[in-house]
């Protein structure tokens, strides 16, 4: 039977917990994450570093619930990921997911896409409507509302994509590095913005990035090596 959840954790308690995680591929020849110990404060930001292969997606995706570990225990935003089976309303409720390809719907506009993730959650279509201009309001593209992916910038797309990411307010956002295929005034823009979530909402960042400047906006950069953390300071 799962153990009952303990509630979205508040500013400083704990919202991600992992013991002895350990994550594995090819039948269990490649060891992508080797007993992980990490905590992460709500409320905090921390940068996820390493070279490519050495865990770092994988990392994202267990927090996300995209996966599940081999080993350990993950905690996250109250919830038991290792004890639960169906994990939609985590999914859906606690988490918001910005990815390096905006993943947009193209036959969708701008305000489209950010109902998206609030569709089947109890919302009519004109509070969804409202929620998705103020969130595009809060991330600069209110007056992009009704334009569609093909017509908007690498930025505006990944903008768009940020609000869709906070469209049910989650506590926790996962960003796999979110600036990596743009240029660096539309990367700085959107760390900005990232970071003003983060300060003036409380919500949990955490963010997987190759980029020096990125990581330097965190409060906290945690290194990975060939699947273990290194350095979590």
């Amino acid at each position: 039977m799962s153990e009952p959840d303990i509630g979205t954790p508040g500013p400083g308690e704990v919202m991600v917990a992992f013991r002895g995680v350990t994550k594995t591929f090819e039948e269990g020849r490649l060891r992508a994450l080797d007993a992980v110990d990490l905590e992460i404060a709500a409320g905090e930001f921390v940068a996820i570093m390493g070279p490519s292969g050495c865990g770092k997606s994988t990392l994202l995706n267990l927090i996300a619930a995209l996966d599940r570990p081999d080993e350990g225990a993950c905690v996250v935003a109250g919830h038991d990921l290792t004890r639960h089976r169906d994990l939609n309303h985590y999914r859906a409720r606690d988490v918001g997911l910005v990815f390096q390809l905006d993943n947009l719907l193209p036959s969708l506009s701008a305000l489209e896409n950010v109902e998206v993730p609030m569709v089947g959650q109890g919302r009519g279509r004109r509070v969804r409507q409202a929620r998705a201009a103020e969130l595009l309001d809060f991330v600069g593209m209110a007056g992009r509302a009704h334009v569609r992916p093909p017509q908007l910038s690498g930025g505006e797309r990944q903008r768009v994509a940020i609000a869709r990411a906070l469209a049910n307010d989650p506590p926790l956002v996962l960003a796999d590095e979110p600036t990596g295929r743009l240029d660096s005034a539309s990367s700085g823009r959107v760390m900005d913005l990232l970071q003003s979530l983060q300060r003036e909402r409380g919500t949990t960042l955490v963010v997987v990035s190759h980029d020096p400047r990125v990581a330097a906006r965190a409060g906290r950069i945690v290194h990975l090596l060939d699947g273990r953390v290194i350095d979590a300071a």
